[in-house]
């Protein structure tokens, strides 16, 4: 068509494709300190560097013009007034806090960090910081043969990412879930490196689509973007935990969630009716089976309209939602972002008039196809467009709805790039910026506008949002699943290093689909898939509509009784997994561990991708194939108890562990103190079976410090919690036992507690705060070797 014109000679027709070698930012040519910044000069751009703590350092380069310190979203700390001594020599300048010490080489501009001990952290080689094609920034670091890189948020394939290629822009992925699919929903630029039991940490935080390489060369890693600046911060451990900690300080923790939202939940593709759902809720009571919350898919609204209900199959939403919640069970419908087209239409007449939705630069409104048909998409971006998507939601809490699942707020769009138009334009709050930009921050400021219009609206009472995208800091918002799996063994496999490595990176509430959203599920896989998710942080099963049923009963007798015994055993587990969730929304240190994130220098756990832990103290090691009956476990170095016989292992081995379909593999460090309740209906049943279990070591002491609040407000922000520290110290025959009511502001439903001292004997003399506890009121269990005593609140 154009052969004839200069078209004819286009680069790109020609196979010359914009120029992709790395330019080096150069030798430094300036350098000086404004305040707590300093700042950089170089042949082929700009620095600046500012520290934020003493273990946190922040590098921006920009190759055209003085760089901007303005963070994105996901940062929500400032940089700290902290002393830092400035060295001046002839080659290089070097910055040092107590924790970290910066050298900058001049000729060219390299970088070398160390900790405190003066070990080398990271260190730029060959390659430094520069540039790439027109507008990509890139970063390399030397990667030496022992690091080992673990995080990204929910990237398929194995722990250990070593050897990976990976890409952050947030996806709507429907096809199978294999190791090499990448992109997926979440976006999470961040990780952590491990060498020899140490580790550090980078978060870049750029909003673009950015790429993470440890694949092309063998002893240099990049992360790059394809825009913006090179952005990113150095967290300096030493530990594993210390690198989460100051992360998570930056980007936010994980707000304590009702405790509803930690009990099962059940979903589907959708349950088509008021009559199905109440007839769903009459089976799980009658069979006796746990349930919190009963989700509502896309065919609850009228047409797929936002902010509507379906007259016909659901006549009387607040009805139905009062009815649920009499019995302990929330409903929790979608809610999309995609705003049908529709003049008549309340919500998109609503969202048109006041400019709330995304549109080009020349003014159209973005329109395409989602759910409802032609759809227009509310622009996050803008402080007022939150507030009123907020304020939208009171069609939700005003019926008694108390939690929201946030869906396609990739943005997905049906059409060939899956989203919207990169040239699309959002407000920013007057600051115009590219789709290209914020795309990967979509799902996160949906979930903003959610969650903080579903707290302002329930009055004190904790909401519940799950997301599939996001993006880092999402953690501050929502909880996250991973998306559209399958039933196959393979993806439950992969979904444990998946939800670890998004709780190393920040997202402690997650989990999979249980029994896989799309194929056919069958009684076998359910039932080991719902052992694992007795012990996801996120517990719900959730299977699409052309598939097998798989609610707990939908494969018969056999596998029924064995998910109620795992749902059961999930409520059982709730104290204690409430005081993990606790530290977890004080500290960040996820609920669901990795092994690597306890024992970082044992070289069996760096890519142990088929067992995780919940703490510091309990290993659970799945069976992950079909008419399998054993497996190999790990365990690390000390001695375990198997918790189901209370038999004695020794770690720091490989162990063939029988495991027949009613048994999920589960090992208690010796030392360790458990707290367990009893089963209910829901969580909403008060607790009044407390339990805590002693797995006492010989001669080494040990404590818990067990945590309760309400469960249903934000009053434990103001003081309002329960914590009691238990230790205990077992020397001969003789366990001493320590209890103290640290914070009592909220008194617990239970008035007593059972303590149960595991390898116990009948000689065992018990002490608890220095008092002999008489004979007669223990009771020894011979075949178990468990000694039980009531003790007062």
């Amino acid at each position: 068509m154009f052969e004839d014109s200069s078209f004819a000679i286009h680069p790109n027709k020609l196979g010359k494709s914009m120029d992709s070698r790395y330019h080096d930012i150069g030798e430094i040519l300036s350098f000086e300190q404004q305040g707590h910044v300093y700042i950089i000069t170089c042949k082929n751009g700009f620095m600046k560097i500012v520290f934020y703590q003493n273990d946190i350092v922040r590098i921006v380069m920009n190759p055209l013009v003085e760089p901007s310190l303005k963070s994105s979203v996901a940062v929500i700390e400032q940089p700290k007034k902290i002393s830092v001594k400035l060295q001046q020599l002839k080659d290089r300048i070097i910055l040092t806090s107590t924790k970290l010490s910066l050298e900058l080489f001049k000729t060219p501009c390299r970088l070398t960090i160390r900790d405190e001990t003066g070990e080398v952290l990271l260190t730029e080689g060959s390659k430094g910081i520069g540039t790439k094609a027109t507008s990509e920034v890139v970063c390399y670091k030397v990667m030496t043969e022992d690091d080992h890189f673990y995080g990204f948020g929910e990237k398929t394939g194995y722990l250990n990412k070593r050897g990976e290629k990976m890409v952050m822009w947030n996806t709507d992925v429907y096809a199978p879930h294999n190791p090499e699919t990448d992109p997926l929903y979440q976006s999470i630029p961040f990780f952590m490196a491990v060498r020899n039991g140490s580790a550090y940490g980078i978060f870049f935080d750029n909003t673009f689509k950015t790429t993470f390489d440890f694949k092309t060369e063998t002893d240099l890693y990049s992360f790059s973007a394809n825009g913006g600046q090179l952005d990113y911060y150095v967290f300096s451990g030493p530990s594993p935990k210390d690198v989460v900690r100051q992360y998570t300080h930056l980007t936010g923790r994980m707000p304590l969630p009702p405790k509803w939202a930690l009990g099962y939940h059940q979903s589907k593709y959708s349950y088509m009716s008021e009559s199905e759902v109440r007839e769903l809720i009459h089976n799980f009571i009658e069979k006796d089976i746990p349930v919190d919350a009963i989700y509502l898919d896309i065919h609850y609204m009228d047409e797929y309209r936002v902010f509507t209900f379906d007259q016909h199959s659901f006549p009387n939403p607040q009805q139905l939602i009062a009815d649920l919640k009499s019995k302990g069970i929330h409903l929790i419908p979608i809610v999309d972002p995609g705003v049908k087209k529709d003049p008549s239409y309340n919500i998109y007449k609503d969202g048109i008039l006041k400019n709330h939705f995304c549109k080009y630069l020349e003014g159209d409104i973005y329109i395409d196809e989602v759910w409802p048909g032609e759809s227009a998409f509310p622009d996050f971006s803008k402080t007022e467009t939150q507030k009123w998507w907020a304020d939208n939601h009171t069609f939700y809490t005003d019926l008694g709805i108390e939690g929201i699942w946030n869906d396609m707020n990739e943005p997905a769009v049906f059409n060939n790039t899956k989203t919207m138009d990169l040239e699309v334009i959002h407000d920013n709050d007057g600051d115009i910026r590219t789709h290209a930009e914020l795309h990967n921050l979509y799902g996160l400021l949906m979930g903003m506008s959610t969650y903080n219009g579903l707290v302002e609206q329930l009055q004190g009472k904790r909401p519940f949002l799950l997301t599939r995208a996001g993006y880092s800091g999402i953690q501050r918002y929502a909880a996250v699943w991973t998306g559209d799996n399958r039933s196959f063994w393979e993806h439950l496999e992969m979904s444990l290093p998946m939800c670890m490595n998004l709780g190393i990176s920040g997202v402690a509430f997650c989990g999979p689909d249980v029994g896989g959203f799309a194929h056919d599920c069958n009684g076998q896989l359910l039932t080991r898939w719902i052992q694992v998710g007795a012990f996801t942080p996120f517990f719900r099963n959730h299977n699409a509509l052309d598939t097998n049923s798989q609610e707990p009963w939908a494969f018969g007798a056999k596998y029924e009784s064995i998910i109620r015994k795992y749902i059961q055993l999930r409520y059982r587990w709730l104290p204690h997994l409430y005081t993990l969730f606790s530290e977890c929304s004080r500290t960040g240190i996820p609920v669901m561990r990795p092994l690597v994130l306890e024992y970082p220098g044992d070289k069996h756990v760096w890519n142990l991708s088929d067992q995780f832990m919940i703490g510091e103290n309990v290993i659970i090691a799945p069976i992950l194939r079909p008419d399998t009956f054993h497996r190999v476990v790990y365990l690390p170095d000390g001695e375990w108890i198997n918790y189901w016989t209370d038999q004695v292992l020794i770690g720091d081995k490989h162990l063939l562990i029988e495991a027949d379909l009613e048994t999920l593999p589960i090992f208690i460090k010796k030392g360790a103190i458990i707290a367990q309740g009893a089963s209910k209906q829901s969580t909403m049943v008060a607790e009044t079976d407390m339990q805590i279990h002693i797995y006492p070591d010989e001669n080494v002491a040990s404590s818990y410090t067990l945590y309760d609040d309400d469960g249903t407000t934000f009053n434990y922000m103001y003081g309002q919690y329960f914590e009691k520290k238990i230790t205990c110290m077992y020397s001969g025959d003789t366990l001493n036992i320590s209890v103290e009511n640290i914070i009592s502001t909220y008194k617990p439903s239970w008035k007593q507690w059972k303590l149960i001292v595991h390898l116990a004997n009948e000689n065992t003399k018990l002490f608890i705060n220095k008092k002999q506890i008489p004979n007669e009121n223990i009771i020894f269990h011979h075949e178990s070797h468990t000694i039980e005593v009531t003790v007062d609140q």
